[in-house]
This record gives structure tokens, C-alpha cells and sequence, in this order.
């Protein structure tokens, strides 16, 4: 029962959640903690459960009319005998006609960057009742023009405490600001708290209901029941910190997955590729995010989240890699004085049905979760769509021609 393939796999996705955990701040820590518990889980599941289950069965000669395939599947991808190194030439011109338009666009379109690359001022308002996220969003919206603003539910289950976040003026450091922030903010969220007693000095300082159920402001500094909780500025320079780590965070993923790469496979030529290929599906994502953010109908920021998306999809690319260069290199084994190109074509094709049923599953989970999920994690799940079906890509017209270019 081999598990060198899951093994590999897994380790990579490891790696770059480990990174992203430590370069990581708040929320995208436990997105890091909650990527390694799970990939822990399902390698322990897929290679101790399964083969226990499946050896249960086949005490009790349960597997007899056991099949893995439908009357759809049966057939699928057998007898396959595609020239993968003759369509090189195709990926090579097609990959290097959209680096030059994403390098275009990200040097004269830019992105854009969301509140933790830029700066901003959060403030956290409680509200008499719970209150849904993406409205909040959507009224705020009008009022902070040529700036983002997100709103994300926070202390509990209730969902009527939310932290809204914007980079409005960022760059102004005046008291005004903050005033006219506190103003817009009150004008558009009024409707939102009580009927109509509560002021803008009452909703900014924090206020009570009585019994009477009018608002009378709150007295004691300490008690804050209603409103405005808190506020913070996260300043340019933090910002610049938090820009930083996550560059940092792509770089060392890159470096360490390279580097595993290099000692598992013992041949730099194969760390190579894989590295030059996840550095291809990375500005290809950027890419996209560049040359349609003020068109599309969600949000496409640049923030920690999306850096969170890129490190998860830099380490399921490689997978598929992993496991077509892993065949390859049994087959070289095997048969050593057959012709390389007949070995890298049987490789990618021997493997073509896991690459595909892994990638359409993963796709399908991720289309699922676009459609139906809200507004706030669109544009993530949008960047692991992307990365999942140009990390596919990759692998087939990427990695495996420029393993042939390197090792020669």
C-alpha cells in the first residue's frame, strides 16, 4: 500500500501552511492551523482508515464485485496517447503571451490592495440586532468612494457586532477625518439602530436602551452597550509590515517546497521546474486579479487573504506534480535505455485520470462555495478556483517541458 505519493504531496501543503501561519496575522492563523489539522487528518484517514476498512472487507470476501468506475468512467482516459512534449511549444507561447500582458497590467494597472496593504481605521458598532454582513457592506459602499471597505462579524454568535474596516484618506492624518468617517458611518447605519432617538454623539460614544426603549448615552466609560466600540488606525507603516511578511511568506514557500523537492527527488532539474512552474501559476493569478478588479461584480482585493489563497494553492500545485514526476521517475527506473520522450508522454498520460479527477473534485467543491458563499470570501474562493485550474495547467504544459529543457 504506497503512501510515498500522498506523503509528498501533503508535505508540501505543510510547508507552505506553516509559513503562512507564521508569517500570518489574526484570522489567517487559523486559517493555517485549520489547513495543517485537516491535511494531517485526511493523510491519516486516506492510508490507515481506508486500508483498514478495505481489509475488513476483504476478509469477509466482501470485494468481489467491488468497482472503482461507472459505465461513465470506465473508459475514461484509457488508451490516452497525447504528444504532451509536441504541445510544449503551444503551452510555451500561450504562457508567455499572458506573463507579458500580466507583467503590463500589474506594472500600469496595479492591484487592488485592501486595508491591510494599504493602511486604514477599523471600528467595531454593536447593534441592537443581529445584522447581516453583506448588507452593512453593500450600504456602506456609496458613502466611502474611491476607497474599500469590508465588514466581517465578530464576538460571538449573536451577529450584532461587526468591525468594519476602510482605507478612506488614509493618508490624512488630520482630526477631520475621523470625524467625517464617524459621520458617514452614523448617516448610513442609523437605519440600523433605534427608533430613531439615537444621536450622532450617542452613536459614536456608545449608548443604552432604557426601559422605555429609548437611547440615552451610555455614562459609564467602561460600559459601551450599543454603537461604536472601538476604534484604530492601522498606519501606512504597519501596513508596509504586513506587505512585507507576505511577500516574504510567497518567498519562502517557494524556497522550501524547492528545497524538499531538491532532497526527495535528488536531481535539481526536478526541484526547478516545479519552482519556475508555481512561480507561473502565482503571477498568472495576479495577473487576472490586475487586469479585472474594477469590472467584476465581487470584491478583488489584495490582503492577507488572498496571499492565504496563493500559499494554498502554490501547495496543492504541486500535487499533480509531484505525482506525474514520481511516475516518471519509476518509469526511467524501469526501463532506462527506452527514449525520454516516449517516458515523459506515457507519464503524463498514465496519470492524466488522478490529475483530472482531483483537480474537477477540488473545482467543484470551490464553484459550490462561489456561487452560494457570501460576498466576504468570493474573491478567495475566486483566487483557488484560478490557482487549481492554472495549477492543472501548469503541471501538464509547464513543469513537465521544462523538467526536458533543464535536464538536458
Amino acid at each position: 500500500f504506497p503512501v510515498t505519493i500522498p506523503l509528498d504531496s501533503n508535505i508540501t501543503t505543510i510547508i507552505t501552511a506553516i509559513i503562512l501561519f507564521y508569517f500570518g496575522t489574526g484570522p489567517i492563523k487559523g486559517f493555517a492551523t485549520t489547513l495543517i489539522i485537516g491535511v494531517i487528518t485526511s493523510f491519516f484517514t486516506a492510508v490507515f482508515v481506508t486500508r483498514w476498512a478495505y481489509e475488513v472487507l476483504m476478509d469477509k470476501d466482501h470485494t468481489d464485485k467491488l468497482s472503482f468506475a461507472t459505465k461513465l468512467s470506465a473508459n475514461l482516459f484509457k488508451n490516452i496517447n497525447i504528444d504532451w512534449i509536441k504541445l510544449r511549444k503551444t503551452g510555451y507561447i500561450l504562457s508567455a503571451v499572458f506573463m507579458v500582458v500580466a507583467i503590463f497590467s500589474l506594472a500600469f494597472h496595479g492591484l487592488n490592495q485592501g486595508i491591510d496593504f494599504t493602511g486604514g481605521r477599523n471600528y467595531v458598532v454593536r447593534f441592537e440586532q443581529s445584522v447581516n454582513t453583506e448588507d452593512v457592506q453593500r450600504i456602506l459602499a456609496p458613502g466611502f468612494k474611491d476607497a474599500s471597505v469590508s465588514v466581517i462579524t465578530i464576538g460571538g454568535a449573536s451577529e450584532n457586532q461587526v468591525r468594519i474596516s476602510t482605507n478612506y484618506k488614509i493618508e490624512d492624518n488630520s482630526d477631520t477625518v475621523d470625524d467625517e468617517i464617524e459621520n458617514i458611518l452614523f448617516e448610513k447605519l442609523k437605519s440600523n439602530v433605534s427608533n430613531g432617538t439615537v444621536t450622532r454623539d450617542m452613536f459614536v460614544s456608545g449608548y443604552i436602551v432604557n426601559e422605555k426603549g429609548e437611547a440615552e448615552l451610555s455614562t459609564l466609560a467602561s460600559v459601551r452597550t450599543l454603537g461604536v466600540q472601538s476604534s484604530q488606525k492601522v498606519g501606512p507603516a504597519i501596513a508596509d509590515d504586513i506587505k512585507n511578511a507576505a511577500y516574504l511568506a510567497v518567498f519562502f514557500a517557494l524556497i522550501g517546497i524547492g528545497l524538499y523537492i531538491l532532497v526527495r527527488f535528488k536531481e535539481v532539474s526536478y526541484s526547478a521546474s516545479i519552482v519556475v512552474s508555481l512561480i507561473h501559476t502565482s503571477v498568472f493569478v495576479l495577473g487576472v486579479y490586475s487586469l479585472f478588479y474594477s469590472i467584476m461584480p465581487f470584491s478583488m482585493e489584495i490582503g492577507q487573504s488572498f496571499i492565504a489563497a496563493i500559499l494554498t494553492v502554490i501547495g496543492y500545485s504541486v500535487n499533480d506534480t509531484v505525482v506525474v514526476f514520481d511516475r516518471l521517475r519509476e518509469s526511467i527506473g524501469l526501463y532506462p535505455k527506452r527514449e525520454k520522450r516516449e517516458m515523459y508522454n506515457y507519464s503524463v498520460n498514465a496519470t492524466l485520470a488522478r490529475t483530472f479527477s482531483t483537480s474537477f473534485s477540488t473545482m467543484l467543491v470551490l464553484i459550490v462555495i462561489f456561487m452560494l458563499g457570501g460576498d466576504t470570501i468570493r474573491g478567495f474562493v475566486f483566487a483557488l478556483l484560478l490557482g487549481v485550474t492554472i495549477g492543472t495547467y501548469s503541471t501538464l504544459f509547464v513543469s513537465v517541458p521544462l523538467f526536458i529543457v533543464t535536464g538536458k
